[in-house]
């Protein structure tokens, strides 16, 4: 079914923005697409192995046989639905639709617990909000008969409010009405978007900000957000920007990086993007993490982190030399090409990174540094709002022969 819209919104013809993410390359996607030019070598699959937000892949789903990976389970919703075809699958009627099978849900919820009211509309006091957060943070001790409550439950006063979280529960029980379909992925990613423009922390989910004197005029205004416009503004974004069947194939994997690299096929090239730094991204993602699997997870600490969160080996000093071992030899298994970011803030350096591949690598595999300079968000996890860093992209090339130089 062609999808027509009267009053289209403008939308810029560029892969569409899904989530703010630490150390995303969208912003330097020109040099990471750079690098697989300067690999030169021709290959039928390409394999984007610690995915993110998938966008990588996305863009050059029309030149490879694309397989996204990453451990994290959000990580394959943002990639699958860049892989779909909404455009030409989704009609815009579906999103009447889902709105209204969202609050119809909503309706049940309130009718069933009225009692359950949270209002920020006239409130201005720092006593009166703090109170209010209060209450709602209390929700998480409350047992409650009806199906898809989970970030009501857990997360109301915290990184949304609880009407906020109504809207979540409700939007992501209507995702479940379409399982196995494109409407799924759309739905998810939306709702994974909203959720990021309407949270009162600072992008991530890390902490949420306790209310002071001197941000409760800040958090009044997230805790206003419509979770909705942010949602259907994102939705229509998404079937307008998202069109053309892939022409080749494509998988969707969340496999821990070592398991993803014995089912690679053989030749892949092989985009690497590990964390540089002791961060754990599921510490700052979790609640996507929650989102996606909606398992009503034990939570932890203020942050009301999952306890199984997902520790990455790159991310400790005990392990980041073992693991970047146990890629490049995985890699040489299989004969794949490596493009490898890193940073100068990273947790080994550069030289230290390349000596580890040479002598795993040896004289199978030529080797090429590219580097740009590159202002990188920190995301509120430190005072500096941005941080000058040096990106590298180092090329490992198998040629079976002698060690050369790119």
């Amino acid at each position: 079914m062609k999808n027509e819209l009267i009053d289209k919104p403008e939308i810029e013809p560029k892969i569409p923005h899904l989530l703010k993410y630490m150390g995303s390359k969208r912003e330097i996607l020109d040099f990471v697409l750079g690098a697989m030019e300067a690999l030169n070598v021709e290959s039928t699959w390409f394999c984007d192995l610690f995915a993110g937000t998938g966008v990588v892949g996305a863009s050059l789903k029309g030149k490879y046989n694309i397989h996204t990976n990453d451990i994290q389970q959000y990580s394959s919703v943002l990639s699958r639905t860049y892989l779909c075809d909404l455009q030409s699958s989704v009609p815009y009627i579906r999103l009447k639709e889902i709105k209204k099978q969202a609050e119809k849900l909503i309706a049940e919820v309130k009718t069933e617990y009225p009692k359950l009211k949270f209002d920020y509309q006239n409130i201005r006091d720092y006593k009166q909000v703090t109170e209010l957060e209060k209450a709602q943070q209390k929700l998480i001790d409350k047992d409650f008969d009806i199906g898809f409550h989970l970030f009501t439950k857990y997360y109301s006063g915290t990184y949304w409010s609880f009407e906020q979280c109504l809207w979540i529960d409700s939007l992501r029980c209507v995702a479940e009405m379409y399982q196995g379909r494109p409407e799924y992925f759309a739905i998810m990613s939306s709702l994974i978007s909203a959720m990021s423009y309407v949270t009162q922390s600072t992008g991530h989910y890390a902490q949420y900000r306790d209310v002071t004197t001197d941000n409760i005029n800040d958090i009044l205004i997230y805790r206003n957000r419509s979770l909705w416009t942010y949602f259907e503004r994102k939705f229509n974004e998404l079937i307008i920007s998202l069109n053309g069947s892939p022409i080749r194939e494509y998988k969707v994997t969340t496999m821990d990086y070592l398991d993803c690299l014995r089912v690679i096929e053989e030749g892949s090239i092989v985009y690497a993007d590990p964390p540089y730094q002791s961060v754990h991204y599921s510490r700052f993602y979790h609640a996507l993490e929650t989102l996606v699997k909606y398992d009503y997870p034990v939570v932890e600490h203020k942050g009301r982190y999952r306890n199984d969160r997902h520790q990455s080996p790159f991310c400790k000093k005990t392990t980041v030399n073992k693991a970047f071992n146990a890629l490049f030899h995985a890699i040489k298994k299989k004969k794949a090409h490596l493009a490898l970011s890193y940073s100068d803030t990273g947790m080994i350096s550069l030289e230290h990174i390349q000596r580890l591949g040479q002598n795993s690598f040896g004289s199978q595999y030529t080797v090429q540094v590219l580097e740009k300079d590159h202002i990188h968000s920190t995301m509120g996890r430190s005072d500096e709002k941005n941080q000058d860093v040096k990106e590298f992209i180092l090329l490992f090339k198998y040629n079976g022969g002698e060690t050369k130089s790119l």
